[in-house]
């Protein structure tokens, strides 16, 4: 449907606001608000009158980005499974197998999933004063729903979203079926685990959006509620009990053992009677693929893989990155790349005294981790005391063997205005703050288009940017006066 203007020119800024609160789905977005809500229709973030604005030239760095990810990502998974066969460096491999049971590095290593990487890439972007930073890359990301349905809603309002109005259904369609080998409206499994309960709701919304379109036959379940046959996977839907096509993982393998029924499922994708999305290697949720990335010894091979276009940009928007690995260096040796006060770093001990000002670093789980998504287990080094400072790094050297920790670069975002609706009020008022932008791709062959973009905004003194009762959450939209 085309977004109708006659909306946004006959009511307010708070009206369209109010509108948008009124007419998202219950039970969206749930995590931004916690379990203690006792109105389950609430709108836990604050509501823009209008989508979040961007500039041309970022949309058009965000279209270009899609490819390069892609390219990273098989990159990533050719130089681990090089690493494995002995035809790249070993410590690619030690590192990506850091604190993996045996039955995890079993299955990432198996053929069958041997050129598969995710079907959905959304990194987190930081817009600085100097561009684009990637502080993450998530390839089991939530927002999926919740951007569409407030894209949808805004297009009733008359506004424009990247991606149009239906993008993201129109994606993660086009991803599913080249999973299913081109089938046509494909039946889709979006399997969500009781831990990921809170993003059940926007799950819920896009297999009904993709069911309206006609795009797709799809149904959100619990892992209980598949059953399992000799010859397929099957579901209850709306109509009636189907094959599955495509089964889309939204649990995190370091939790795969508390999982009813993964081995079935797992059984059916390596015998390929169902594809599986994400593919199911933990190594590609690393974050420790960005210190991989900035490593020296490897810089040619990603420069081969990537090409040298997609590997300048890479490295404009991927922040340097360290491994917090305790093994001690030769006396001549100094941490590559990592300097402090233009003094080169020989020992992570010298990071200590460093003054606030100095700690421009954030430090956190690589990954297969319960505390290796949001925002846990994140540290702004330059907000904490030296004491704690000191037992950060301690603490995060002595979780190497079991789960390694990763130290970035800090980079402050720029300063942004943005309009939302103050409940209190009934007034739209103006945020100074600051912004992630997490944009959407879904993978079709050799294709990664960008589907839509989720902005959050938050107050200026918050460190750490991520979905909170005082954040404006809102999809982007494209213009000339935009950031």
């Amino acid at each position: 449907m085309p977004c109708s203007a006659n909306a946004r020119t006959q009511l307010s800024p708070a009206d369209r606001a109010r509108y948008v609160a009124d007419h998202l789905p219950p039970h969206l977005f749930r995590s931004v608000a916690g379990p203690d809500v006792s109105d389950p229709g609430k709108v836990a973030w604050r509501i823009s009158p209008e989508p979040f604005p961007l500039s041309p030239a970022t949309v058009a760095a965000f279209e270009r980005l899609g490819g390069d990810l892609l390219r990273f990502y098989r990159a990533a998974n050719k130089l681990y499974s090089q690493s494995v066969k002995g035809q790249a460096p070993d410590f690619i491999r030690d590192y990506l197998e850091l604190g993996k049971p045996d039955n995890i590095i079993r299955l990432q290593r198996q053929n069958r999933f041997k050129q598969d990487v995710p079907g959905v890439i959304r990194p987190d972007i930081i817009l600085t004063e100097g561009g684009m930073i990637a502080s993450e890359l998530d390839s089991v990301p939530g927002g999926m729903g919740f951007v569409g349905a407030m894209g949808q809603t805004y297009c009733e309002l008359g506004f424009d979203q990247v991606g149009e109005f239906d993008g993201i259904v129109r994606g993660f369609a086009a991803m599913a079926t080249a999973a299913a080998g081109g089938k046509e409206k494909p039946v889709i499994a979006l399997v969500v685990s009781r831990e990921s309960d809170d993003y059940r709701g926007e799950m819920d919304w896009l297999a009904g959006a993709l069911r309206a379109a006609d795009l797709a036959n799809a149904v959100t379940v619990r892992p209980d509620e598949i059953v399992f046959t000799e010859e397929a996977l099957v579901v209850d839907t709306p109509s009636g009990r189907h094959t599955v096509d495509v089964l889309y993982r939204f649990f995190e393998l370091f939790d795969l053992l508390n999982i009813p029924k993964q081995e079935l499922m797992l059984y059916a994708a390596r015998h390929k009677r169902v594809a599986l999305t994400p593919t199911p290697k933990s190594f590609l949720e690393e974050k420790l693929w960005f210190a991989l990335f900035h490593n020296p010894m490897l810089e040619m091979l990603w420069a081969d893989e990537l090409g040298s276009d997609a590997f300048g940009r890479l490295r404009e928007i991927i922040p340097q990155t360290w491994v917090l690995d305790p093994h001690p260096l030769p006396p001549q040796a100094v941490i590559y790349g990592l300097t402090a006060d233009g003094r080169p770093i020989r020992a992570w001990r010298d990071l200590y005294g460093l003054s606030k000002s100095e700690r421009q670093f954030v430090v956190k789980p690589s990954g297969f981790s319960e505390m290796a998504w949001g925002s846990r287990g994140v540290y702004v080094a330059n907000d904490l005391t030296r004491d704690e400072w000191m037992a950060v790094i301690d603490g995060g050297l002595a979780t190497y063997e079991k789960s390694p920790q990763i130290l970035q670069r800090f980079h402050k975002g720029r300063r942004v205005q943005s309009a939302y609706l103050d409940e209190a009020s009934g007034t739209v008022k103006t945020l100074d703050g600051r912004v992630r932008l997490c944009p959407y791709y879904f993978v079709a062959g050799d294709d990664a288009p960008l589907s839509g973009v989720l902005a959050t905004v938050v107050p200026a003194d918050k460190r750490l940017i991520h979905g909170m009762s005082d954040a404006i959450m809102a999809p982007c939209s494209v213009s000339e006066s935009g950031y």
